[in-house]
């Protein structure tokens, strides 16, 4: 298979990557030449690093290398069999490269987006033959993420769906179906880890050690949500978050916080720009948790709560099957339990009563409980397991 990428950032770059492990021919396009240098760069480096460790031969190096042609014509793609798009988050500039794009492969060509968060039904009407189109949702970085979210556009094919899956699936990669809505699993579901924290941070009830302490070493992740949002950039993380509230017309379940703002606002970026919740430059310090265990297990009750609410209303929804939404969440995220077994595990009706809480004390929608929630705790059903029946 020849497999096209545009863009040869690092999800662009990392696509390619992963797509020449598996034996494609790709065409990695980019319009700046330095950029394209430090693609290439960048692939010799990791090479390096994988032949050190013994993790694959000099062959197999020299081979994923040799398999990548890079290119700054979008006529290089003619003979492409699947096209992944990896550029800026930006419906117009994206749609622009599609219609250019359609005019130089043939039409058995699939077009794909990489996007996170926007429309892949709207980028499809751009094209003359919008049942190509279909998304194809990697994460950063792309070698090492295992999950891909397939999202199949109003307009795209059966046959389309059933191929791309195929493809990225023999590529060692762990699929999961998504409809084409706002954030599609991992982005809709995840907003909660970030939008509840801050929620919490702004009202004075912890700062953002202890949230990311309690997070992190009581309820088992990997990383609190502001260290995560300081690792993915406020930047990027904001506009998703902007991006998913508008696309689901203003529900307040969705709307940003102001911190999140000013900081973006402020170039404080994180880790990238040397500052964001934290302060990364050297020899700065940063504040200790309180380590409250009483104050803790109140911010994870609260933000798992929320995390499940969310996830039980994607599959209320049809967003996703309830597997899928759990394997996206432990494989796309690296959440240490799939959110709706953990609903099993924690109780439905214990989640319910959360909801109900923090609806009773703050009056807003965005606590809202989930009716496929208030259903199964009625009937006393699990998401994973059998009806519950008493003698």
């Amino acid at each position: 298979m020849k497999v096209g990428v545009i863009g040869s950032g690092s999800m662009g770059s990392g696509i390619a990557q992963v797509a020449s492990t598996a034996d494609c021919q790709v065409v990695l396009y980019d319009t700046s030449a330095a950029a394209i240098e430090r693609s290439k760069a960048k692939l010799s480096k990791i090479m390096k690093r994988l032949l050190e460790k013994e993790r694959i031969s000099a062959e197999k190096a020299t081979q994923i290398q040799n398999n990548i042609n890079y290119v700054n014509s979008l006529k290089d793609f003619a003979t492409c069999d699947l096209i992944i798009e990896a550029i800026v988050e930006n419906a117009e500039i994206k749609r622009k490269v599609f219609v250019e794009l359609e005019s130089y492969v043939s039409d058995e060509c699939i077009i794909a987006s990489n996007t996170s968060s926007l429309s892949i039904t709207s980028l499809a009407a751009a094209l003359v033959k919008p049942e190509r189109c279909i998304g194809i949702h990697f994460f950063n970085p792309a070698p090492l993420m295992k999950l891909v979210e397939i999202i199949p556009a109003i307009q795209t094919a059966d046959d389309v769906s059933v191929k791309a899956k195929s493809t990225i699936d023999s590529w060692g990669k762990l699929t999961v179906i998504a409809k084409d809505t706002p954030g599609f699993i991992v982005n809709k579901v995840a907003r909660p880890f970030y939008s509840e924290a801050l929620r919490i941070y702004e009202e004075g009830i912890a700062d953002f050690a202890t949230i990311d302490w309690a997070m992190s070493e009581l309820a088992g992740f990997k990383m609190g949500p502001f260290t995560l949002m300081d690792f993915i950039g406020n930047d990027v993380n904001y506009v998703v978050t902007e991006t998913v509230f508008k696309s689901f017309y203003f529900d307040p379940r969705y709307k940003p916080a102001f911190t999140q703002k000013r900081l973006s606002e402020a170039g404080y970026h994180g880790r990238k720009t040397g500052r964001g919740y934290y302060e990364y430059q050297e020899g700065a310090i940063n504040p200790e948790p309180t380590k409250n265990e009483i104050l803790g297990q109140e911010i994870v009750d609260r933000i798992i709560t929320m995390l499940i609410n969310e996830a039980a209303d994607t599959l209320h929804f049809n967003i996703a099957s309830k597997e899928d939404i759990d394997i996206a969440m432990t494989k796309g995220v690296n959440y240490p339990k799939g959110l709706l077994s953990w609903a099993d595990e924690l109780g439905i009706q214990t989640c319910v009563d959360g909801m109900d809480a923090l609806y009773a004390e703050y009056h807003e929608d965005r606590y809202r409980c989930s009716p496929l929630l208030r259903k199964m705790a009625k009937s006393e059903e699990t998401f994973f397991n059998i009806k519950t029946t008493h003698d």
